[in-house]
């Protein structure tokens, strides 16, 4: 992703009146709209009356809109605290993720608190970090989180971003997104700590094969580490045991009867 002047080159642009001053950011903070479209996301932060607003949003297939650039404060964080900071709209980019949040279910189905139904194979049960039990939580798709990981990749680069957070764990108690449903620890880790890769910028083979399961209710299997490359099999279903034989960035080369590349972040290593 390519930031000019301060604007991804690859976003649509939305001017909201709904932003601060100048901004030197070194934190990224991460949210869902708990709504049901970027449309309606978009109207709701560009919304004078509403006093909120982004730099990004993040639809489900992985467009994105902007709002402020990503040198002017955003009203996204509230009341927040990091570390011995607080107010992080002076020191952060806020990203939205179009998702429903937390949804209900009511026999064998699962809504929304704006009473939109969603099938099952998007439902995931979690226990939030913030809390003790589980509960049901609208699946993101694997378009949004791999869009949202190259945004990050993109500001850490531009930047010098330190920070990777969730609105729940700088206003715990008032906020929950973006929820378990998102896979933040694995991400940060990963963008932070740079990608696994040699000196020569080749992809860095796993010392030995290492097994994992699908954690997606459906997961595409790919010619390349990337979303621009070809689809080469069906998706792989929640719960596909597969053995993980290279990793680069945020993709993973797996063997199950085929060979192909998966977003790492829908994968969860369960051993040798």
């Amino acid at each position: 992703m390519n930031i000019r002047n301060h604007r991804l080159a690859d976003a649509a642009y939305v001017r909201t009146p709904n932003r601060g001053g100048a901004l030197e950011p070194d934190t990224i903070v991460i949210h869902y709209t708990a709504g049901p479209s970027a449309e309606s996301a978009v109207q709701a932060l560009t919304n004078p009356d509403h006093k909120a607003s982004a730099h990004i949003v993040v639809d489900t297939d992985g467009s994105l809109t902007q709002l402020v650039p990503f040198n002017v404060v955003a009203w996204h964080a509230g009341k927040s605290r990091h570390l011995d900071r607080s107010g992080l709209n002076s020191v952060s980019i806020g990203i939205e993720i179009v998702n429903a949040g937390r949804l209900s279910r009511s026999g064998s189905t699962f809504f929304s608190w704006f009473n939109k139904e969603y099938p099952v194979e998007a439902v995931m049960k979690a226990v939030h970090r913030n809390e003790q039990e589980p509960t049901y939580w609208h699946r993101y798709t694997e378009a949004q989180v791999a869009a949202t990981a190259a945004l990050c990749e993109a500001l850490v680069k531009k930047y010098g971003i330190r920070y990777i957070l969730g609105h729940e764990e700088i206003s715990p108690g008032r906020k929950i997104d973006p929820g378990p449903a998102f896979p933040l620890d694995k991400l940060r880790n990963r963008i932070l700590a740079g990608d696994a890769r040699s000196e020569s910028g080749d992809p860095a083979p796993a010392e030995t094969p290492v097994a994992g399961v699908v954690t997606a209710s459906k997961l595409n299997i790919r010619s390349g580490p990337s979303t621009a490359q070809a689809a080469i099999a069906r998706p792989l279903p929640n719960g596909t045991p597969v053995r993980i034989l290279e990793k680069t960035g945020g993709w993973y080369k797996v063997s199950v009867n085929v060979e192909g590349w998966v977003s790492a972040d829908y994968i969860e290593e369960t051993g040798g």
